[in-house]
Formats: structure tokens, sequence, C-alpha cells
């Protein structure tokens, strides 16, 4: 590994482990070639319909009886690899077969399928009181939970506890999960594949801990659990339904305090749904 610019010299040892490690804080986990890929622009081209001239639609008669080949078929788009899809088959096994919250613990502390562990530094299981009525389920950890080993312990979880405590909650009544349990690299966007991976265990998560209400905070873990496509902005307050095990919980998506400590004048909007979800609570049966 040389230094970039005129000279040429190799960097010392040092110098290399440092700069791989930058590299794997900033998210860059592989180097496939000397000059980047754009796999992005890639995948879109792969995923945009061929275009068939308007002459050729329909394939002409040959005069001599001979059949014509049939017209260019449009391409589809790229499906998940075949690999991450037996990742996730293997996923829903071992997650089914645990029956218990230590189960699932190990189980996910022994899984090889989703990459994001190689690069994290702790794996995030939960937070808070199992036997609580309320289960919150977040998206992805960040730096300070990667560090800790804990969901929602920086800025948006010190703003979590505050939203709790206005409603006369603590993480002794509620049970914290994140729909990864690894924090992608630089805090990038998790792809499609690293959602299907984990997903069993969030959903054998749910089975286990058999909560009264879900609050899902923010669009990626409302477009997951609850299975759609519909923006947050569009989903918050709203309740639905989740099927956990043939057994159906409430659930009610809300913006994500991350989100909220981006757009302060959005707490309003947080603060009707916290409402919302108190009076629910308030109408549940007592156990």
């Amino acid at each position: 590994m040389n230094r970039s610019g005129p000279s040429s010299e190799p960097l010392t040892p040092d110098e290399a482990a440092a700069l791989l490690a930058f590299h794997v804080e900033a998210g860059v986990t592989e180097a496939l070639a000397d000059a980047p890929v754009d796999r992005y622009a890639l995948a879109e081209a792969a995923a945009t319909p061929v275009a068939v001239p308007a002459a050729s639609a329909a394939p002409r008669a040959d005069p001599r009886g001979t059949p014509a080949p049939a017209a260019p078929r449009a391409a589809t788009p790229p499906a998940m690899p075949l690999d991450d899809v037996r990742a996730a088959e293997g996923a829903r096994e071992i997650a089914a077969a645990c029956t218990t919250l230590d189960e699932l613990r190990a189980a996910l502390a022994a899984f090889e399928g989703c990459p994001l562990r190689y690069t994290a530094k702790n794996l995030v299981f939960a937070d808070g009181n199992p036997k609580a009525r309320i289960m919150l389920v977040g998206e992805a950890p960040g730096r300070d939970e990667d560090l800790q080993g804990v969901p929602f312990v920086g800025r948006a979880g010190q703003l979590l506890d505050r939203m709790l405590a206005a409603i006369g909650l603590d993480r002794t009544s509620v049970y914290i999960v994140n729909t990864l349990p690894w924090r992608p690299p630089g805090n990038r966007t998790p792809t499609p594949a690293e959602h299907a991976v984990c997903m069993p265990f969030v959903e054998r998560h749910i089975e286990l801990v058999a909560p009264d209400i879900l609050l899902l905070l923010g669009g990626v873990s409302a477009k997951q659990l609850l299975r759609t496509d519909t923006g947050i902005t569009r989903l918050r307050g709203k309740w639905s339904a989740y099927n956990s095990g043939g057994r159906e919980i409430p659930a009610l998506p809300t913006l994500h305090p991350a989100y909220l400590l981006r757009q302060p004048a959005q707490k309003r909007l947080a603060w009707r749904d916290l409402q919302s979800l108190k009076a629910r609570l308030d109408a549940l049966p007592a156990r």
C-alpha cells in the first residue's frame, strides 16, 4: 500500500493499519478494483426495462414458413442473491428454534449469516423490561449504541427517555429492540438483504416477549414489520395490527427520535402519538 500523491513510498505498518481502520469506520469493507464502481448505478441500469422498437415488437412471419424468433423480453429487477436467500432461510430456522430470550441472544451472537457483525463492535440485543406491556422497535444501532451494546443510548436515546417520561414511562416499563442488531459501517443505509437476514430474529423476539402494544420508531421499522412501502409521515399516528404467530398486536408507528432532533418542529406530532399510546395503554385490561 503506497502513499497517494507524487511520492510512492510505502506506508508504514502503523499508517496502513490506521488507514484500514478509517476505511472500515467510513463503511468501506471491500476493495474489488483499482477504480471505484458505482454499483447503485449498475443496479438501476439492470432494473430499467429494455426498450423494444415498435416495428420489431411483433415477430415477422417468414415467407418460407420458418417460425420467427421471439421478441426480446424486458429486463426484470435483480433478485436477492442466492447466498442471501439461503442466509435468510437459515436465520428463520435458527430463530424458530429459540424458546427463550437468552437462547435468542446466544443464537444472534453466533450467527454468521449477516456481514454487519464483522464490522460492528458489539451486538445490540435489547434494553428495558422484557415483561413490559409495550415493546419499542427502532431501526439500526448508531455509534454510541455500537460502543455500549445497548439500544438508544446516544442523543436520540436521551430524547426517547424524555418522551417516555412525558407519559409516565421509563425503561423499566418498556422493552426496546432494533430491526438490526449490528451497526452498519459508517451509519450507512442497510441493504434489503441485511434486513431480510435479520428480520426472522426480530419477529421471534416479538413472539417471545409477547407485548400488548408495539411502538414502531421510524419508517424502517414501520415498513419492515407492517410490510408496506408507505412513508412514515403517512403511517405515523395510525394504529395497525401486527401479526405475531397468529396473535394480532396493536402497533403504532411514530417518528424516530433522531428525526425529531433534526426536525424539532415535528415534536408536536410525536406528542400526539404519545398521547394515543398512553390512552391505549390505560385502556388495557389488568393482567
